[in-house]
């Protein structure tokens, strides 16, 4: 058993969370109490103590935010370090995120955080709530949203409240949001639904189903992928010019591509799926091959050239099709940006002679990753996996190796197999 001694106005910040990480460490396999009261008395003390820890995590998580020192790591976004290093899913992660950059326009929820007088879900709440808000207005709602937690209302009443709060201001500045979610009418079929608005465009929802979100994803996609390192749109942005292309038909021929057995293809039950790792049921993967024809992927030498040499700098088509089979997302392990909007990389680097063009020495990584392992080389750790693929490993920065919290991220498991592939 652990021996912790601190003396709490004297330690250091790095003092108290090492104390309270040997508290957690020991309290973690202790067995729960046999009383059932005991427990539950136990349970709302510790989650009120995990609240206020909240509060700190927000501070911290501030703080890199604010200074960017997850791309130091080699993390492109604070979202995507929290999703990677620590665990977090992606809900998770933005309502971390989302409290730690709005905490400094709510002194009230912050003073109440951290003296354990409001539980994370409130705060949690009340952030994303105001996070569209001007100062001014979010001051405002702020003391009308705590109002409602002081009355009891549950953290989804006080979210439902905040999205009418922003339906108001929406309405008294003529900014009116996009209209509210269509009511569910299942999976089997696609739909869309379309409102125009008063300057004449139009909200766009809807439902696509696996077979033709597929199709979707091998339209779009190529076209959605960032035009250049001055192309400062984001994704949604990117998507709907591809849209637009796509529907003033300046693009080219879709192209999906479904990863199936031999026996799939042929009549049997066995799921094929995506290059993302969607399943696709037999039925609709032998419907999609029989619309849009099928190409076979040769992974190796033969009709297709997949062997470039130093001849050619960039990767050929059918090159580009392989990897993205082979590499459902980027090549560094943390990352989860799909494959098709991935960068061809060449392992060794081609400038230096050492990585031919031939697709055993390429891999797939995204644009954020391709340049930070260009200037970073000493932070990327190549391997290969037991497929042949390579994985890419972030390394912390070398001035943060040998330290508490220096070591490198956790291992993970590796990517799926990827049977006999065809392209449609």
């Amino acid at each position: 058993m652990q021996s912790v001694t601190v003396e709490l106005g004297a330690a250091s910040t790095m003092e108290l969370v090492n104390a309270l990480s040997a508290i957690a460490t020991e309290l973690a396999t202790r067995d729960a109490p046999e009383s059932a009261a005991a427990c539950l008395e136990l349970t709302e003390t510790l989650a009120a103590a995990a609240d206020m820890q909240e509060s700190a995590l927000a501070g911290f998580i501030g703080r890199v935010d604010a200074t960017g020192e997850q791309q130091r790591w080699g993390y492109p976004s604070t979202q995507a370090w929290l999703r990677s290093r620590l665990g977090m899913r992606d809900n998770r992660a933005k309502e971390r995120l989302t409290l730690a950059r709005q905490r400094h326009r709510l002194p009230q929820v912050t003073e109440r955080l951290a003296a354990g007088e409001m539980p994370f879900g409130y705060a949690t709440t009340v952030a994303d709530s105001i996070a569209r808000l001007d100062d001014t207005d979010c001051a405002e709602a702020e003391t009308t949203l705590l109002g409602f937690v002081d009355q009891g209302f549950s953290a989804g009443k006080v979210a439902a409240f905040g999205r009418r709060i922003r339906d108001l201001i929406a309405e008294r500045d003529d900014t009116e949001d996009a209209p509210d979610e269509d009511t569910k009418r299942g999976y089997a079929k696609s739909w869309l639904t379309t409102t125009r608005s008063l300057d004449g465009g139009r909200y766009v929802k809807g439902w696509l189903n696996p077979e033709d979100a597929a199709i979707w994803d091998g339209t779009l996609a190529p076209l959605a992928k960032p035009a250049g390192p001055d192309d400062r749109r984001d994704l949604p942005e990117r998507t709907a010019a591809a849209l637009s292309n796509v529907l003033s038909g300046g693009h080219k021929a879709t192209k999906v591509t479904v990863i199936c057995d031999l026996e799939t293809l042929t009549g049997g039950n066995a799921p094929a799926r995506l290059t993302d790792g969607t399943p696709i049921p037999a039925a609709q993967a032998r419907r999609i091959a029989l619309s849009a024809g099928v190409s076979p992927l040769l992974l190796g030498r033969g009709n297709t050239p997949l062997y470039l040499g130093h001849r050619e700098r960039f990767a050929s088509a059918a090159q580009r099709q392989v990897l993205e089979t082979l590499y459902p997302t980027c090549a560094v392990r943390e990352c989860e940006t799909p494959g098709t909007l991935c960068e061809v990389d060449h392992v060794n680097g081609w400038a230096l002679g050492k990585s031919p063009t031939d697709i055993d020495q390429l891999a797939l990584t995204c644009g954020w990753h391709n340049r930070f392992k260009h200037t970073n080389p000493d932070q990327i750790q190549i391997t290969k996996d037991r497929d042949g693929r390579y994985v890419y490993r972030l390394l912390p920065p070398p001035d943060a190796r040998g330290s508490a919290t220096g070591t490198g991220p956790p291992g993970s498991i590796g990517p799926p197999d990827s049977p006999l592939g065809w392209a449609a």
